[in-house]
């Protein structure tokens, strides 16, 4: 579906003019579609037909309460990286048993407040974290579900900082020594080892990279047979990338649907293995908008600037990895003379910078919606500058919900003190 429309010549989300948004909450402001999210969740999870799957949402992408809810609402499981992430999980009204916890620093305080709230599993990255998850599983008593998040070496067409599955990256066991971590597993008494895990990077356009990843897993899944290891679930991952500029990645049912024909081909020996992924980006990234107003229209001779309310510290993607995003003006015609623009906002950093070159017929006072910015958009924001962050609305066909009011100075100073007065000595 197309979550953001224009009618006659207007931007919509939904059945909602984005302009009746900005018109009571003002901006910068970001907008999600309930539709897009749910439909999203439901072509994973409904491509896998009868066989056994949980579909665990990257919470990480965004994390808002509402977003998590409506998720929760679907069944949909998720896949967390924080204890702060299994908090939202929970108070969004999420599943236990549904959270898959990854991340390669887990702290002693984290594995235990997981292993009370009776998670699905670990996702383990290394030997030091596996002692740790079962000396906190003894201490409380209890048998910590793990699987060993493997490293196969898979090179991916995406940014560096994004790329998690080759042998320089800090995430997860390299596969050649999987098979001995799985050995020493098996001989601590507070650890049950369920399965194998695999996440190869973010943003990934084609299936290739997948597809070899889960053939060298499956291999490691029949070595760890051989040895007498009988694992229930293969956690495949995220990462499905989706269109930001002209990338074409294949939907999410064809994503499940080429990962299960790998599977059939491979033998019937996998059919007992439930089927675990991790889509974020694929969910929630065409479902979000982040909406900005022009301030000021600055000609220098070689360039042209339009300043814009919205900033780095809104939308982090630009300045981080050289991100690319849609920018379309809310009116569909303008008078105005159209010029290259480069978006650029308040905020005292040259990498404060949304799009380059960006063809426009624009005005000061005009609004701007910046497209694809459902995930790693708010989730990523901060405060740099003191600038509050924005405020968060869910569109739900023809009303929308404010999710996250926007932050005012005193929400960002409250936390803080001043030094007591000096004693002066005399």
């Amino acid at each position: 579906m197309e979550p953001f429309t224009f009618r006659n010549g207007e931007l919509y989300a939904e059945g909602v003019a984005a302009a009746a948004i900005v018109e009571e909450l003002g901006t910068p402001c970001y907008i999600y579609s309930r539709a897009m999210v749910e439909s999203q969740w439901l072509a994973f999870d409904q491509a896998f037909g009868g066989r056994e799957h949980l579909v665990c949402y990257a919470v990480k992408a965004n994390s808002n309460l509402a977003i998590l809810n409506v998720l929760a609402r679907l069944g949909s499981g998720f896949d967390i990286v924080s204890g702060g992430e299994l908090e939202r999980v929970l108070r969004a009204g999420g599943e236990p048993s549904k959270v898959i916890y990854s991340g390669v620093g887990k702290t002693v305080r984290e594995i235990g407040r997981a292993l009370e709230t009776g998670i699905h599993a670990f996702n383990v990255e290394s030997e030091a974290e596996l002692e740790q998850i079962n000396q906190v599983a003894g201490g409380l008593n209890k048998i910590a579900s793990v699987a060993l998040r493997v490293n196969p070496d898979v090179d991916i067409n995406t940014h560096p900082y994004v790329a998690t599955g080759l042998k320089e990256s800090k995430f997860g066991i390299p596969i050649d020594m999987a098979a001995g971590v799985a050995a020493d597993a098996r001989h601590l008494p507070n650890i049950r080892l369920v399965g194998l895990a695999c996440h190869i990077g973010s943003q990934l356009t084609e299936m290739a990279p997948f597809i070899e990843a889960l053939e060298r897993v499956l291999e490691l899944v029949d070595d760890l047979n051989d040895s007498g290891v009988d694992l229930a679930y293969l956690d495949l991952g995220g990462g499905l990338g989706i269109g930001y500029y002209d990338e074409q990645p294949p939907e999410p049912d064809e994503f499940v649907m080429a990962l299960m024909e790998k599977l059939q081909t491979m033998g019937t020996r996998y059919r007992h293995l439930q089927i675990i992924i991790e889509p974020g980006r694929a969910i929630v990234g065409n479902a979000g908008a982040l909406l900005t107003q022009v301030m000021y229209l600055k000609h220098n001779g070689s360039r042209n600037f339009a300043v814009i309310d919205a900033a780095m510290n809104d939308l982090m993607r630009p300045a981080l990895y050289d991100a690319w995003h849609e920018i379309i003006p809310f009116a569909q015609h303008s008078q105005q003379e159209a010029y290259l623009y480069d978006i650029v906002g308040p905020v005292c950093e040259s990498g404060d910078f949304l799009g380059r070159d960006r063809e426009l017929a624009i005005a000061a006072g005009d609004y701007l919606a910046v497209l694809s910015a459902g995930a790693y958009g708010s989730s990523m924001s901060s405060n740099y500058n003191t600038r509050p962050r924005a405020a968060e609305v869910m569109v739900d066909g023809d009303r929308f919900h404010i999710i996250r009011r926007r932050e005012t100075i005193d929400d960002l100073m409250s936390p803080e003190s001043l030094l007591p007065e000096s004693q002066v000595v005399k």
